[in-house]
């Protein structure tokens, strides 16, 4: 199987796999959340174990969906499928495929509704609306726009058809090329405003904010909220790794190249707490905001400082293109699927599938205005597919996934994709038959 070809294309190089797969791990939480719970867990104490959480839970089961992907060359459902059978086990496996399927349209419905938002406050940022406004007036915006269904139902249709569009032109003229232009333009972005961000009176205090070592800060709860988040920032359990992986060049270094997905992961999720606390700090707000903090607070400070329209625009355009590549590897392995199961064109597939999860996402939308008050399960169906997907299919995807790695693939088969000593593969296989499935049950178990 080893020498299987995808029919959906190759990456380039092993560095647009990194490139693509980063773009998938680098969404709105690592450009808010993990700064935050930074800061709030003992700092650079909270980020030495993370780092921890990262290496022995979220790399090995990176590791295990790589290889899975690459092995068979195909969507995660086939892939899984091909693999047990390869492995002589039961091709009822291939069901954790089908999870993860649904987990993806799941979570884009409402994340498209979310980067609706942020669609709308880059036209606000370059209207000028925020300039010099009040916290109660940007309040107000804010709340303006949650109310209004015909206003979050353009900014969700712009959304879904940008994303649309990229994943009909395939892995090259599509994925690969949208990674090339937005992954640099991220990266440019988050340096201009970490460069504005080191010019302010803030700035120190936002350093101190998330590195500041202090241990005694940490707790079990901080642990467990690091194992979480180590987990959920690489894209882990819903198939989109093990997509991407399927197009990943033979002769690239599955090890090595995951290395480097999560450490840029990380790195961007520090620079960006770097480029937003010192704005935070020097105009005397709380960091503890939550969502509310970039929709509200943000725009408060960046109408109140000097040249805070442009850099305000900027931040926007940042988490719009973190947004955006995050949302192309969530619709990927679905429609990867559908091309190979039912044949169909990659036009016909992402359209398809486009129109299902817009649909989805005007559930979402509404939870926020005229329905409200309907509460299935006692949360609106946007809380509703954010709890499901979070709490329950994504660790229970992650789970499985480490378990079908280290368990049912073949050894043999494993040592040949990840193309290590004996001793490493040895340890990789230990991780990801006891540590890492064990560690995401206990934050299944507690999450629930």
């Amino acid at each position: 199987m080893q020498d299987k070809q995808s029919i959906h294309g190759f990456w380039a190089s092993r560095w647009i796999f990194i490139l693509a797969a980063v773009g998938s791990a680098v969404g709105l939480g690592n450009i808010w959340k993990f700064p935050y719970i930074t800061g709030e867990n003992g700092g650079g104490a909270f980020v030495l174990v993370y780092l921890v959480c990262i290496l022995f839970v979220g790399i090995p089961i990176m590791m295990s969906e790589v290889l899975i992907g690459r092995r068979a060359r195909k969507s995660p459902i086939n892939a899984l499928h091909d693999v047990a059978i390869e492995s002589k086990k039961t091709t009822r496996w291939s069901l954790v495929g089908v999870m993860g399927m649904f987990s993806g349209v799941m979570i884009f419905s409402f994340y498209s509704v979310v980067a609706g938002w942020v669609l709308n406050y880059i036209a606000e940022m370059a209207k000028g609306t925020f300039v010099g406004i009040s916290a109660e007036d940007a309040g107000a915006t804010f709340d303006q726009l949650l109310a209004s269904p015909g206003t979050m139902l353009f900014w969700h249709t712009i959304f879904a058809i940008m994303t649309t569009i990229v994943v009909i032109g395939g892995v090259n003229k599509g994925l690969e090329r949208a990674t090339r232009i937005m992954m640099p333009a991220l990266f440019v972005l988050l340096i201009i405003l970490l460069g504005y961000a080191m010019t302010l009176d803030g700035f120190s205090k936002g350093w101190d904010f998330m590195f500041h070592f202090d241990p005694s800060e940490l707790s079990w709860d901080a642990v467990l909220v690091a194992l979480g988040h180590s987990f959920f920032t690489l894209s882990l359990g819903m198939g989109t790794i093990m997509a991407y992986g399927a197009y990943m060049p033979k002769k690239a270094s599955v090890t090595g190249t995951v290395f480097a997905i999560a450490a840029l992961d990380t790195l961007v999720a520090l620079v960006a707490g770097l480029a937003i606390f010192p704005i935070i700090f020097t105009n005397g707000m709380d960091p503890s905001a939550g969502p509310g903090l970039m929709f509200v607070s943000l725009p408060v400070a960046f109408g109140q400082m000097p040249g805070g329209q442009l850099f305000g625009l900027l931040f926007f355009i940042l988490v719009g293109v973190a947004a955006w590549t995050s949302a192309i590897s969530l619709l990927e392995p679905t429609v990867a699927f559908l091309v190979e199961k039912f044949k169909l064109s990659r036009t016909k597939a992402s359209v398809a599938l486009g129109v299902v999860v817009w649909a989805l996402g005007i559930s979402c939308l509404l939870a926020f205005n005229e329905w409200s008050d309907f509460k299935p399960f006692g949360k609106n169906m946007f809380d509703l597919l954010d709890y499901a997907t979070a709490n329950i299919m994504l660790p229970l995807g992650g789970i499985l996934v480490s378990v079908f790695a280290g368990w049912v693939v073949l050894p043999k088969f494993s040592h040949q994709e990840l193309a290590i000593s004996e001793k490493a593969h040895g340890l990789w296989l230990f991780v990801s038959r006891f540590i890492a499935p064990v560690a995401v049950a206990i934050v299944f178990y507690l999450n629930l």
